[in-house]
């Protein structure tokens, strides 16, 4: 029996709110088909190892972290910036919903070096587990997955290669648990902007061993972390040179370092990660580079780094899409107007059919990127598709929800607030496109990612592909008209060439995963989802626009509902 009071109104049957259970409560490792299917296929043997484990996760994610994490949100961070003498103590303030969930999540995290020790000895992909643990934090609560991910791979690898001895012992120390342990942050933006690192005005100039930095960094996630990489204007007698520095609360002799927080954003989501301004004043610095102008800067590896991290953000897009789309089933399950349920009307079911595609669609591109073959055009390109998923699918379904979804006591009003920031961070849709502009002409790197997209479609199953087979050789034309533009011009074409390439590439995965589906378990679902997604982003609809084109996706509605979400 439920807590509230029995009003007279509550005697009808439509008021039986039980009914309405949405995601959170639920198990998300065994209410997912589609993730089970991924882990079946990557993991093959390791999968009885991991299965135990990958339930105990989802268990853990629907239930005490996603509650967490809408606790978080009504209570968000704190700074507490001076203590009772008035000194400078820039303390941010986790709340015990933060912390608890931290802890679980560290106590279970399949990013560990530990645990991918574990799986390693079972058979089983450290990769592809990893990528499952993101992925169901994510429906949970993106900011805790920036929180404990933002840049920790970063601050490890740039200071194994280039930090003092006794400073990347204390690197070590502070990572011992895995990049994935919140103790990192990663400092670029500053009030001009964080694109353009030829505008940054935070400098560094050399104090023996180590630097001293100044200035200040406008948008700083993660500020309760332990390491900063922070990008600054390296000033020698050689000149001056963009560059990476690490920054630690202490300094080498344990005494407090010139590192003070003005105040935390007051944000419109992703509450659960402290986003700060901070002030660099005479901060000691290390020098995550080679010398300035020698040739051996760790720039170049820091934006490998940043350009590999777009996927985790990708991830956080698919994370709030998937969310999206099942609080929207549950929902439509139990929701009724006009003597129906929700989801027993087309226009509800053809609604709920195009999130199925597109999120499954979305899952095969993220999933590539992370445990796929490398592809240098991989992050731009799947974060482009990912995180305007995320934005669309969790506006949906506060549409589905009506008036309840614009209610912050529901759960998708915060998934359409902290979906809003995915777009933007590591770097918006145009930077993207540039940077995919960047790929092709300096490394040539459409080859490569071309030759995966065939790669893929010749897994197909037999006798499907032939218009996606199209469209990757129509691809490869528009690459070479595009190759011949004025330059002007290219840069404005670039947005639907990188759309297109999204497109061709997320069908090709499908049709890949539904070769595999086919030839191992005998099924023909991925198949359908292919075709539902090549016939509505690579398919001449004609003038008719479609409207006479077979109905499978209302036909085997059950088929698709079946294989996204069990309820």
């Amino acid at each position: 029996m439920g807590r509230y009071l029995i009003e007279p109104f509550d005697s009808s049957d439509r008021y039986a709110t039980e009914r309405y259970q949405g995601a959170a409560g639920r198990n998300w490792w065994t209410c997912d088909p589609t993730l089970r299917l991924l882990m079946r296929r990557h993991l093959g043997d390791g999968l009885a190892w991991a299965e135990p484990h990958l339930d105990r996760l989802g268990a853990l994610m629907g239930g005490p972290v996603a509650a967490w994490a809408e606790e978080t949100d009504r209570n968000p961070p704190r700074l507490e910036k001076y203590d009772k003498w008035g000194r400078d103590v820039s303390q941010v303030v986790m709340p015990p919903s933060f912390h608890a969930a931290r802890d679980a999540l560290m106590a279970d995290n399949f990013t560990s070096p530990a645990f991918a020790e574990q799986a390693r000895a079972h058979g089983a992909d450290p990769a592809a587990l990893a990528a499952a643990w993101t992925y169901l934090l994510d429906q949970a609560d993106i900011g805790m997955g920036c929180a404990l991910g933002t840049g920790g791979d970063m601050v490890v690898s740039l200071a194994e290669r280039h930090a003092p001895a006794d400073v990347r012992d204390r690197v070590r120390a502070i990572f011992a648990n895995g990049f994935y342990s919140g103790e990192a942050a990663q400092m670029l933006t500053e009030r001009t902007g964080g694109s353009d690192l030829a505008a940054l005005e935070a400098t560094a100039v050399p104090d023996g061993e180590a630097w001293r930095l100044t200035g200040l960094k406008w948008f700083a996630s993660n500020a309760n972390g332990s390491a900063f990489v922070v990008l600054a204007r390296a000033t020698t007698d050689d000149g001056v040179a963009i560059a990476p520095f690490l920054v630690l609360w202490e300094r080498r002799d344990g005494s407090r370092n010139g590192v003070r927080i003005r105040r935390l954003k007051d944000k419109l989501g992703t509450r659960s990660v402290a986003s700060a301004e901070v002030e660099f004043a005479g901060a000691e610095a290390f020098l995550l580079a080679g010398a300035p102008g020698a040739g051996s800067s760790g720039l170049g590896t820091m934006m490998k780094l940043t350009n590999a991290s777009r996927l985790g953000v990708a991830m956080m897009g698919l994370g709030v899409a998937r969310r999206a789309l099942v609080e929207s089933i549950c929902y439509a399950r139990a929701r009724e107007a006009f003597g129906r349920r929700l989801i027993d009307q087309p226009l509800m079911r053809r609604k709920l059919a195009e999130l199925i595609v597109e999120v499954e669609a979305v899952q095969a591109l993220v999933f590539d990127g992370h445990v796929g073959p490398p592809l240098r055009l991989a992050p731009a390109l799947v974060k482009l598709r990912a995180t305007r998923l995320g934005l669309t699918a969790a506006s949906d379904a506060v549409e589905i929800h009506g008036g309840n979804g614009y209610i912050e006591q529901w759960p998708v009003a915060r998934l359409l607030r902290d979906a809003q920031v995915n777009p933007i961070w590591e770097g918006g849709d145009n930077i993207l496109c540039l940077d995919v502009r960047r790929a092709m002409l300096r490394e040539n790197a459409h080859e490569p990612f071309l030759d995966r997209l065939e790669a893929a479609v010749a897994q197909a199953p037999e006798g499907s592909g032939d218009l996606v087979r199209a469209r990757i050789g129509d691809l490869r034309k528009a690459i070479t008209v595009w190759s011949g533009l004025d330059p002007e011009v290219a840069e404005a074409r670039l947005y639907p060439l990188a759309q297109l390439m999204a497109d061709v590439y997320a069908a090709a995965l499908l049709l890949e995963q539904a070769g595999w589906e086919q030839r191992e378990l005998g099924t023909d679902r991925k198949a359908l989802v292919a075709r539902l997604y090549a016939e509505t982003h690579l398919a001449d609809h004609g003038p008719l626009r479609g409207l006479d084109r077979p109905a499978e996706d209302l036909d085997r509605f059950g088929d698709l509902l079946e294989g996204a979400v069990t309820l």
